[in-house]
């Protein structure tokens, strides 16, 4: 065995499509690749393996038959040439034999473990890569991996979760729903944004905040809103504000936050589109709501959202650079980077205060980056509502400038 593979034993197990999908009853020839790669993980057991075909390099792939019949000799392929398009590549093909005509698909990330394998189930599979997030809670099927005793409980757990694994996006859940969790640090003035998002994002795909990697295929988002914020001082209740958000189909959403005092843990929640036109925000809250409000001056907001995932629990975190200026008054800013939890892509169990943890240890490693580039010394829970108090003290003239 090459020592390239001594240390830890994986594998990305290919199979037909109809094995995940169940378009198609199983078969005792259906094949069955075990294709040999060094470890993916970056954490053991972790949450999320992204596995990229390019960079597995010489792989020795193995084909048996459901039943466990060898199909062909121990070939090797280059990750490359598994598949084309999607569709295995004539390397592939060749391990299973030209009267095999399944459409062969990664079935799992298969983890050597003690007392077994952890299987990963595969919720994006593309032309250059693919990720898998962990689908059984313990390891199963004891034995040498071609003995393929894993092999059906790994099916079972698939199909456990079938409606969450089997659609696009189904896979996410979100802790602590209706509650934003949220730490801030105020940034150095004139820091550019953008470029500190992207160098970010570089150290991110590096390895530069330890056990977590950009977010699969959606690592990224830009974001520039126009918001009319209404502090609300009443009901008691109902204390904290209101935000009319522009959509770029011209309606707006509004946000509700509900707070006395700028704090880590806030109620949230967002309205549907409402059809409320500007001149009347006020009236809609006072009339139709019950609230007690005062306006706020109008802020145009550029945000950078750069998603953070920990592959170890699938949590994920936005790391947010935001550049916040009042519309009446642009010199007047708030710039700050957030990290909040956004949601979280498994369907393992895991322990929700465990959310709590991690944030604080990527809260460390953020601060750590923040400093060391000069960009933030100190985290703090300093609010949008905050800053427009804090301006409209300082500049009066501002409060006559609301909407």
């Amino acid at each position: 065995m090459s020592a390239r593979f001594a240390e830890r034993n994986a594998w990305v197990v290919l199979g037909g499509v109809h094995l995940l999908n169940q378009t198609a009853p199983r078969r005792v020839d259906d094949p069955i690749v075990l294709v040999r790669v060094e470890p993916q993980e970056i954490a053991v057991p972790g949450n999320t393996v992204i596995v990229r075909w390019d960079d597995l390099g010489a792989c020795p792939a193995q084909a048996l038959t459901v039943a466990g019949d060898k199909l062909s000799q121990t070939r090797v392929i280059a990750g490359a040439d598994l598949f084309f398009h999607g569709i295995a590549g004539p390397a592939l093909h060749a391990t299973i034999g030209t009267t095999v005509t399944a459409a062969l698909v990664p079935l799992c990330y298969l983890a050597e473990a003690p007392g077994g394998y952890h299987a990963y189930a595969p919720i994006h599979f593309f032309p250059e890569d693919a990720c898998f997030v962990r689908s059984t809670p313990s390891p199963v099927g004891t034995g040498p991996v071609e003995d393929l005793r894993w092999l059906e409980p790994v099916l079972e757990a698939h199909n456990a979760s079938v409606l969450q694994l089997n659609n696009h996006r189904r896979y996410y859940r979100t802790h602590f729903a209706g509650t934003e969790l949220e730490v801030k640090y105020n940034l150095t003035a004139g820091t550019d944004i953008w470029a500190a998002s992207m160098d970010l994002l570089k150290t991110l795909r590096t390895g530069g905040l330890d056990g977590c990697r950009p977010e699969f295929r959606d690592e990224f988002q830009a974001n520039f809103t126009e918001n009319h914020l209404f502090d609300v001082m009443g009901p008691e209740t109902e204390v904290g504000y209101a935000s009319f958000v522009r959509t770029v189909s011209g309606g707006h959403v509004l946000k509700r936050k509900w707070y006395t005092e700028d704090a880590f843990a806030r109620r949230e929640e967002l309205s549907p589109v409402l059809d409320v036109a500007q001149s009347g925000f006020e009236e809609h809250l006072r009339g139709q709501l019950g609230l007690k409000v005062r306006a706020m001056p109008p802020f145009r907001r550029v945000r950078y959202d750069v998603h953070c995932e920990s592959m170890a629990t699938g949590h994920v975190y936005g790391i947010f650079f935001d550049h916040c200026s009042l519309m009446s008054a642009p010199h007047v800013v708030l710039s700050q980077c957030e990290l909040e939890y956004r949601r979280t892509r498994g369907i393992v169990d895991q322990d929700p205060e465990g959310v709590m943890r991690e944030m604080e240890r990527i809260d460390s490693l953020l601060l750590g980056y923040l400093t060391l580039n000069g960009l933030a010394d100190q985290r703090t829970f300093y609010s949008k509502r905050s800053f427009l108090r804090d301006a409209v003290t300082a500049h009066p003239e501002l409060a006559s400038l609301k909407v």
